[in-house]
């Protein structure tokens, strides 16, 4: 399968991958537009206009937008992350011009009708209340703002509820144009695509467009601290974070390969020793995760508050074990699993017209898959070790959610890693 780009004299940036055995298709737009893009006066306006994007435009009510996808079969959906907005319909190959009119028509002529923005924004509000009640979510929220406070790229994609309780037309607008431009946008399609018909309808759509600059944000810095939050639950919601690479960082792969090992599935060395051999715990898992400049590896177990103690100072022995007997097999296990789930990935439309995008915007080219699963396979034992020894000399982030009265804070987590 051929990787296909064509770029506009705006900037905005097409790009395609037929899959011939396909009669299915997914086709979106990809805006650098997120979290971390907003001033703190700003926080969750990203979020909240990918929400008015789906109620009402010039052309369309919001139950039209709904309609004209559902009524050929399809789906249309967007999420916003901390540093792109995404907007997406998976159609059948036929249905693909409309796919690329509804999702085009959402993003540059939402009405934002002061009606609708009420309404969306009691949405938010409840959407901003469940996450409060889901303790395995919000702990990663936290988690964040201690690995990053103070900084954009440290406050939550959703926004304090005071500050989406202030947002307007006026705001909303200025975001748009600020940051909604085509040298700021990837258009993405994977599937029974034809890429020159694609690249036709956006130059209909979006050649009149004007770029719009620059946008980096302000680069993160890494600093960690500790958050710790009482409430009367059953379990203690343990997340601890330690600086990791970003999506340019020649460790890239050792990270991904290193938290594989440690927590990335039931054969893990965390898997295996908390929660198989001792019991501590249902949940317990280790990922890493990617931004632009920087990253983070992250540790999250769910126990009681009885437990806690033991499963925290465990933890710390095995993140310092790994980086003197990390083994030949568990690195090879952890390799496996990630070109596997690579391949996986992109027997999927959606995950492909997402990977594509990512790509282009990070590399501005979307490198074969044997490149990435030749850097996997080029990943060493000694290269993890040596990145399980880096790792917990630096900085780290705590976030504690529960019944928390005994459990070790990060003073102390910390110490343990250093006996």
């Amino acid at each position: 399968m051929k990787t296909h780009l064509t770029t506009l004299p705006n900037g905005l940036r097409i790009v395609t991958e037929r899959m011939p055995a396909l009669g299915s298709a997914a086709v979106g737009l990809w805006v650098n537009a997120g979290g971390r893009h907003e001033h703190e006066d700003q926080n969750g306006i990203a979020h909240f206009l990918e929400h008015m994007a789906f109620k009402g435009t010039k052309r369309r009510t919001a139950l039209q937008i709904a309609e004209e996808i559902e009524d050929v079969g399809g789906y249309i959906n967007a999420y916003t992350s901390r540093e792109m907005t995404a907007y997406y319909a998976r159609v059948l190959e036929a249905d693909v011009p409309l796919a690329l009119d509804v999702i085009s028509d959402i993003v540059l002529n939402p009405l934002f009708e002061e009606k609708e923005i009420e309404v969306e924004r009691h949405v938010i509000l409840q959407e901003i209340g469940q996450a409060l009640d889901t303790p395995d979510d919000i702990i990663f929220d936290w988690l964040q703002e201690a690995a990053f406070p103070d900084q954009a790229l440290g406050r939550t994609i959703l926004g304090p509820a005071e500050r989406v309780s202030s947002f307007g037309r006026k705001e909303l607008r200025r975001f748009v144009s600020d940051h909604y431009g085509p040298d700021q946008m990837i258009l993405a399609a994977a599937g029974a695509v034809d890429h020159d018909q694609i690249v036709r309808a956006a130059e209909a759509t979006f050649g009149h467009l004007k770029a719009v600059g620059d946008r980096t944000p302000e680069p993160a810095r890494w600093q960690g601290a500790e958050r710790r939050e009482e409430k009367d639950l059953e379990q203690v919601h343990f997340a601890m974070g330690f600086a990791g690479p970003g999506y340019r960082h020649p460790d890239l792969y050792t990270a991904q390969v290193y938290a594989t090992a440690m927590g990335g599935g039931m054969s893990s060395r965390l898997f295996q020793k908390i929660r198989e051999e001792r019991g501590l715990c249902y949940s317990i898992y280790a990922q890493a995760g990617s931004y632009d400049e920087t990253g983070m590896i992250t540790l999250y177990a769910g126990t009681s508050a009885e437990e806690i103690g033991e499963l925290g100072r465990l933890t710390m022995d095995e993140l310092k074990r790994a980086a003197d007997d990390m083994t030949e097999a568990e690195v090879a296990r952890a390799r496996a699993q990630l070109r596997a789930g690579m391949v996986m990935g992109l027997e999927s439309p959606t995950s492909r017209a997402e990977r594509l995008a990512r790509y282009m915007s990070i590399w501005g080219r979307v490198p074969p898959l044997s490149e990435a699963v030749g850097k996997i396979d080029a990943v060493t034992t000694q290269a993890v070790r040596d990145f399980a020894g880096r790792m917990t000399e630096g900085a780290a982030a705590l976030a504690l959610y529960g019944p928390i009265g005994d459990a070790p804070g990060l003073d102390a987590l910390r110490a343990r890693l250093a006996a």
